[in-house]
């Protein structure tokens, strides 16, 4: 209308409704045809067969390699077994392939013998093996019933004692035998250890431990030893030993003159020692 003034129109800005979320368009992606997915999978079906066929040839042609093959076997750490008779225990192994052999399953067969406490066999390519001895150690010859055996400190019987071990100078260890029962072993393990502590304190004084002849465990807190060409049951409790037998050895002048025949000598008391001579049969005594 005519003498009203002109009004200029005025933009409204609309709140923005915090409920609507514009959807992210992705372009569609292009479909690879069936054809063509068969077709790469096959490719890469070939190229895993050949793959695998040459891999199969390489480890066929490295099995039937010459040069591989066990040749030479080294002993070494033997002493008591000879080298014969180390070899006889894997018997087989000359002329495997020395990458593939299972090196656990002949150390294994080497623990076959009771010398052998442990054994390990080393590669050394292209063709030769060592086989690393460990030998048991007897520490006496074990009593059993009326048998004499080898036996070391964790009382394992290493072999039947005889003329192919005369030049093995050990003490005869008595009272080691456990009471026979079904499934139980042959030796009483706390002897074993009192055995082995006796044999390892004697042993610090060589020159004692030469002139001993016998040692009796049968009582965990007494050892009995027997001296070479002396009868007399020397009584060493369970412990000092050497300081014991060392005592002994100090007064026996003095007691064989004053006595010919010793029972036993108990030496257990520090301070003094008890010594019984044997007894004479009666009908001998008035003769």
């Amino acid at each position: 209308m005519a003498g009203l003034p002109r009004q200029t129109p005025q933009s409204v800005a609309a709140g923005t409704d915090k409920r609507f979320r514009r959807g992210h368009v992705k372009p569609s992606r292009k479909r690879t045809p069936a054809w063509r997915q068969a077709w790469l999978a096959l490719r890469v079906l070939a190229i895993a067969s050949v793959l695998g066929y040459g891999g199969y040839l390489g480890v066929t042609a490295v099995v039937a390699a010459e040069s591989l093959q066990v040749s030479h076997l080294v002993v070494r750490g033997h002493h008591r077994l000879s080298t014969g008779e180390v070899l006889a225990l894997v018997d087989g192994l000359r002329g495997e392939n020395i990458l593939t052999i299972r090196i656990g399953e002949w150390q294994q067969r080497l623990l076959a013998s009771p010398w052998v406490e442990r054994a390990v066999i080393r590669r050394v390519l292209p063709a030769t093996l060592e086989i690393m001895v460990h030998e048991r150690v007897p520490m006496g010859v074990g009593r059993i019933g009326t048998s004499l055996y080898l036996i070391d400190a964790r009382g394992v019987i290493v072999d039947e004692y005889g003329p192919a071990y005369a030049d093995i100078d050990l003490p005869i260890i008595d009272g080691l035998a456990t009471v026979p029962s079904e499934g139980s072993a042959l030796i009483d393990m706390a002897r074993t250890e009192f055995a082995g502590r006796v044999i390892g304190a004697l042993s610090s004084r060589p020159e004692l431990m030469q002139r001993v002849s016998q040692i009796d465990v049968t009582d965990l807190h007494n050892a009995v030893v027997i001296l070479d060409g002396d009868t007399a049951l020397l009584r060493l409790g369970d412990t000092d030993f050497s300081a014991r037998l060392q005592q002994y050895l100090d007064l026996q002048p003095a007691l064989r003159e004053r006595l010919s025949d010793i029972d036993y000598v108990d030496l257990r008391f520090d301070e003094r020692l008890y010594v019984r001579p044997v007894k004479v049969p009666q009908a001998q005594a008035r003769r």
